[in-house]
């Protein structure tokens, strides 16, 4: 699991869509499934003002699509991602660079959680400052038993004040102070305990799992997944009796959904659904 994971090694399904310097490649398994990884292990895949455009554009790639019903973000070499390039941060460039970097950052977060299809990370190693931020971002999250997870960035003098803004959705707030404050590394374990991770397998069943996560997420109705998707983040940000009025209306729209009304007949009548896309 060092290298690129084979689930993205298929030249018969998979199909890179952007980045010419290699930084950071996307890959179909299927039409529903797609995989993008980050590829540039010799700089810990940092996230860089190129790489963090690149995984705009991968994400965003016919993300109207029909057929595509899901999206993993994995990453080559034993770092998932050492977060912003440090590089990029100094005065050389300026403020209007910073700006531009930490801008970019937040609409590829953002564009996680609005993105119509669930999206799944699988860590497979260490996720630090805007990598744990990615993590923390996805819909759902796989790791190794051999991942870790930091904010460290107090140690040089930059507190991860946007990765904060995912890990404090993700955790319990004395959780993520813990670790912003001091910036040691979280175990797998302990991010499954405190909710950044969705599963933990040992790194040989990383990929395995994974896939059937997100083969069964492929399987369902899309229609019926964005609707939820969207409404699950709208009723977070509401209280207890508007969040209860938005999604007693989402569930009204989902019966009106063909696939909606698809599926309940399918119960009823004691077979298999089949789903519009």
């Amino acid at each position: 699991m060092a290298g690129r994971p084979s689930c993205c090694n298929s030249s018969a399904h998979s199909t890179p869509f952007s980045d010419s310097r290699n930084i950071l490649l996307a890959y179909t398994v299927s039409l529903q499934e797609r995989n993008i990884v980050l590829s540039d292990p010799k700089r810990r895949n940092a996230l860089s003002l190129a790489m963090l455009k690149s995984l705009q554009s991968d994400i965003l790639h016919e993300a109207e699509s029909q057929d595509l019903k899901v999206i993993i973000i994995s990453a080559e070499g034993p770092v998932f991602s050492s977060g912003h390039d440090l590089k990029e941060l100094t005065d050389e460039q300026g403020p209007d660079y910073h700006a531009e970097v930490f801008q970019t950052c937040s609409e590829v977060m953002m564009l996680i959680q609005n993105h119509p299809v669930p999206i799944i990370a699988m860590v497979n190693g260490l996720a630090t400052a805007a990598g744990c931020q990615l993590v923390a971002s996805c819909d759902i999250a796989v790791a190794s038993d051999k991942s870790s997870f930091a904010t460290p960035g107090v140690n040089i003098g930059v507190f991860c004040s946007t990765p904060a803004v995912a890990l404090g959705r993700a955790v319990p707030r004395k959780v993520a102070l813990e670790m912003l404050f001091t910036g040691e590394p979280i175990s797998a374990q302990e991010a499954l305990l405190h909710g950044l991770l969705s599963r933990v397998v040992p790194e040989e069943r990383l990929e395995e799992e994974t896939m059937r996560i997100a083969r069964k997420v492929a399987s369902l109705s899309r229609s019926v997944l964005s609707l939820g998707k969207a409404a699950f983040y709208r009723q977070l940000a509401q209280d207890l009796r508007t969040a209860y009025h938005l999604t007693s209306q989402t569930m009204v729209d989902n019966l009106g959904l063909p696939d909606g009304q698809e599926g309940v007949k399918a119960f009823l009548q004691k077979r298999k659904p089949v789903w519009s896309h």
